[in-house]
């Protein structure tokens, strides 16, 4: 079966997916549009009424996916570097638009079970966890802050952006290496394949401000 993919970047609603965060996979049953993080879209040839170039000013060049998936947003957008004509040609050649046969019953429940889990790759309750405790690592930030009167001491200030940071990244290292982590914190039918981009651009950003936080308050005299 033919399959064309590209990496590129991805308009979904209000969120803006830059290069090299989005993913493009279309075969002649189904086209994914891999956002990491921020969404798996899966659409059946039927899901489809047209896809056609777009004029989306950040890039030069893309395509905006129309389609008729209620719990998806309407403004589907992939953005690539490539010629727009040899894109959608590339596209036409999997068949995926002309296609008109039904699906097996296994890919039609895969792809429909997808689409009704929405967007966002994690769970809300884990999506609510991390927020809270990434919240609270910078309490001792805030707290010292208030008794100083908002006089900042270096060597002492960092503690909560450190406890933050250290936490980032060891999240980030938990869902690399380890699948009970993956389950708890990712959709059912999500994998970890599908937001490791975003993970690990996560991982070396936090890492690196962790590093900075640590280095900076030793070039204070004690």
């Amino acid at each position: 079966m033919y399959q064309f993919e590209e990496t590129g970047g991805a308009t979904y609603g209000r969120v803006n997916a830059s290069w090299p965060f989005a993913k493009l996979k279309v075969t002649k049953d189904k086209l994914e549009l891999n956002l990491s993080l921020f969404g798996n879209l899966q659409f059946r040839p039927a899901d489809v009424t047209s896809i056609v170039p777009s004029s989306n000013r950040s890039f030069s060049r893309g395509i905006r996916i129309n389609h008729t998936v209620k719990g998806y947003k309407s403004i589907v957008v992939f953005k690539s570097f490539t010629n727009t004509a040899e894109f959608l040609r590339k596209i036409d050649e999997t068949g995926f638009l002309a296609n008109k046969e039904p699906l097996s019953v296994y890919d039609d429940i895969a792809i429909t079970t997808m689409q009704a889990t929405g967007g966002f790759a994690m769970k809300t309750s884990a999506t609510i966890a991390i927020v809270a405790i990434w919240n609270i690592l910078f309490l001792p930030d805030i707290i010292g802050l208030l008794k100083t009167g908002g006089k900042i001491n270096p060597l002492h200030f960092f503690l909560g952006a450190k406890l933050a940071l250290g936490f980032m990244v060891s999240l980030c290292a938990a869902l690399i290496v380890s699948e009970p982590v993956r389950n708890l914190v990712l959709k059912e039918g999500r994998t970890f394949n599908d937001i490791k981009i975003f993970v690990y651009f996560l991982m070396l950003i936090t890492t690196m401000m962790l590093v900075m936080y640590i280095i900076v308050p030793l070039q204070f005299p004690h």
